[in-house]
């Protein structure tokens, strides 16, 4: 089978360079342009020495004309410039975007949350939100693909299937995550230069984190309850992974039993998420490098409720390794083809 060629837009930021990186242990892809901005005319092992041994091309600056030359392009850039590429798409083009640009079903959504008007609305109706466990191989439909981002993809991998089989009361859940610095992407260091990153734990976007809408419309999709939550990200001193702590009030007639058993049917036939046993304590060193989510109910000191564990690698589960999942499920390859290793 012919390798696809590819475009890799955004190729030095924490995101871009892990999927690299997994493109390279693809055996159907072959990296044809690696674009930058400030980077342009560097090579990428520059910003990972492990890229070395690889024979990658040089850095340089999207141009359209490149589009002609590529099957599929990923975009792991800020938020908008994914807009601005789809407009230029070609037919036999896929855009797998890594940002937030196809995320929202509405364009008054992304303004609200996003403070930008969206520049490609008439490509959001053609794009799709794909979580690949929930989605499946309904990408095979849509040549734009936005992939959800890391904190939701803790958050609803558990959430949808207890709240589709009414398990879980919807009216006030509390969801507590936890993020390695790296999810604040290669700049979090000027951002967040008064924190000590390497020595505290920080909150942000309290009460408001852009990432309240991409729940909430996708929780509304399965469900017809009503559905509140409280959502609190934390930037953590550590490089990678998401630790997400979501506390549940059951349903009458549910019980923790009933959760596991939703939850281990719903992905019995997944390769990535895996359901751990009740009171399992489960931490971010168990999935990093890996493109796993991990998820363990436990009991409290009331009946009524649990406390939900996810964690993910946000790097690969909740970036990287889940685009290129989407790609293997668009081009009817393996699912797990380049996702099962450990660098």
């Amino acid at each position: 089978m012919p390798k696809l060629n590819v475009l890799v837009a955004g190729s030095t930021g924490y995101i871009g360079v892990q999927l690299i990186k997994l493109l390279v242990k693809h055996g159907n892809v072959n990296i044809k342009y690696l674009c930058g901005n400030t980077s342009v005319g560097k090579n990428i092992s520059h910003y990972d020495n492990l890229l070395k041994k690889n024979k990658l091309p040089k850095i340089v600056k999207f141009d359209k004309s490149y589009l002609k030359y590529v099957d599929v392009i990923f975009t792991a850039l800020p938020n908008g410039r994914a807009q601005d590429i789809s407009n230029q798409l070609l037919r036999h083009n896929v855009l797998i975007d890594l940002a937030a640009d196809f995320r929202l079903n509405k364009a008054s959504d992304y303004l609200k949350w996003y403070k930008q008007n969206h520049r490609s609305v008439k490509n959001i109706k053609k794009s799709i939100y794909a979580l690949p466990e929930i989605t499946g191989s309904e990408v095979k439909k849509y040549n734009i693909i936005g992939c959800p981002g890391c904190y939701p993809t803790s958050i609803l991998l558990p959430l949808i299937p207890l709240i589709k089989k009414n398990l879980i009361k919807t009216d006030n859940i509390i969801i507590d995550s936890k993020s390695g610095y790296s999810g604040a992407g290669r700049d979090v260091h000027k951002r967040y230069k008064d924190k000590n990153l390497y020595e505290s734990l920080s909150p942000y976007g309290v009460g408001f984190h852009r990432h309240n809408s991409e729940i909430q419309q996708e929780i509304n999709h399965h469900s017809k309850k009503k559905f509140s939550f409280t959502f609190t990200p934390h930037l953590t001193p550590m490089f990678r992974g998401i630790l997400s702590t979501i506390y549940l009030d059951l349903d009458k007639d549910a019980n923790i039993n009933k959760l596991e058993k939703a939850l281990n049917k719903e992905y019995s036939k997944s390769r990535f998420v895996k359901i751990l046993k009740t009171n399992s304590l489960i931490s971010t060193n168990d999935v990093i490098n890996t493109n796993n989510c991990y998820l363990s109910i436990c009991k409290t000191k009331y009946k009524n409720r649990v406390i939900i564990l996810s964690v993910i690698d946000n790097l690969i589960k909740g970036g990287a390794g889940q685009a290129i999942q989407n790609m293997n499920l668009k081009f009817n390859f393996p699912e797990t083809k380049g996702l099962l290793w450990k660098n």
